[in-house]
């Protein structure tokens, strides 16, 4: 059987359009992308991160075991756990309206703030922030100290940022609803730097089925331009030697190493490994296209590899402090 045959003939039992089984057939092999479309099928166990501005880990697990919750630590994160058994709602109970713990989607949304590694009393910008998990995330590992510029473009989901923040007892954050890319006008130089970057979402298929879907190939091409933008706008807010990482949702290289690449050829950056203990080595050739080899240091996220959502993430160090002017 042709690929393309094969292609036709995985999408219709699982439900995807056939050039998203092309791609990941090119990019996984046969056996690689039955598992993955396995594993997708599978879904995955919500997660929850323990507070610690609020409650201890400890303190928090003997809570919601004695309440029937079966928990399971999550490998990366020592303040985080997998929810296996739920006997209701996580945003039903005492704990998470007294802000003792925020639900993830998955692992996967746990590790970009756990690359860039913020510490008390640094400046920090999150540029797509909303609903506030990533930037309470930075925000307990700062103990609340220093300051996090908080922006996101949506008027809802900055609600939810600020409800989300408030119920958490985050006090270091300036959240602002603006377009990121705006952001070199105000003149802020950060220490580090968060793009969570608007993606079109395909590592969220164990989560959310609808994006089998829901994206077209001129979608994957119209967030690469807006992430390339955004990245472009954020290094001119990063201070000397400051850190930005960039990470997405979405397991199309066009959004990720794709981006990175762009932006290496563009601007004095060096790409930095990461205290990741678990991850494969980014893209260097796909699709007819090849890439700088330093983005190996990036690490990819797969549900039939890792259990977590398509993830990517790519820390950058800026070795020279840019002007707007470029």
């Amino acid at each position: 059987m042709d690929v393309r045959e094969l292609a036709k003939k995985l999408a219709e039992k699982y439900g995807y359009h056939v050039y998203m089984i092309e791609r990941y057939l090119e990019l996984f092999g046969e056996e690689g992308t039955i598992e993955f479309l396995e594993a997708n099928e599978k879904g995955l166990n919500p997660v929850i991160r323990c507070n610690t501005l609020k409650i201890s880990v400890e303190s928090l697990r003997n809570r919601l075991v004695k309440k029937g919750f079966v928990l399971r630590k999550v490998p990366w994160i020592d303040y985080a756990f997998q929810v296996v058994k739920s006997p209701f709602s996580l945003g039903s109970t005492t704990e998470y309206l007294l802000g003792y713990y925020y639900v993830h989607r998955g692992m996967g949304s746990l590790l970009p703030v756990h690359a860039l590694d913020p510490k008390p009393g640094e400046i920090v910008i999150d540029a797509a922030a909303a609903p506030g998990g990533k930037t309470s995330q930075m925000a307990q590992l700062m103990k609340n100290k220093g300051v996090i510029l908080a922006v996101d473009i949506s008027r809802e989901r900055m609600k939810s940022l600020r409800s989300n923040l408030s119920r958490l007892g985050v006090e270091n954050v300036i959240a602002y609803r603006m377009d990121a890319r705006d952001l070199p006008k105000f003149g802020i130089k950060a220490d580090k730097i968060l793009l969570d970057a608007p993606c079109t979402g395909e590592g969220l298929i164990p989560i959310d089925r609808s994006r089998k879907k829901s994206r077209l190939i001129e979608d994957i091409k119209y967030c690469s331009t807006l992430q390339f933008s955004m990245l472009t706008a954020l290094l001119k807010c990063l201070k000397k030697g400051g850190i930005l990482v960039y990470s997405t949702c979405s397991i199309a290289p066009e959004e990720n190493e794709l981006v990175i690449h762009r932006v290496l050829e563009r601007f004095p950056l060096s790409v930095e490994k990461m205290d990741l203990k678990d991850g494969l080595p980014g893209f260097t050739e796909f699709f007819g296209c090849k890439v700088r080899d330093e983005i190996r240091e990036a690490r990819r996220f797969y549900p039939h590899i890792h259990g977590t959502e398509g993830f990517f993430i790519c820390k950058l160090r800026l070795r020279e402090e840019l002007n707007d002017n470029i």
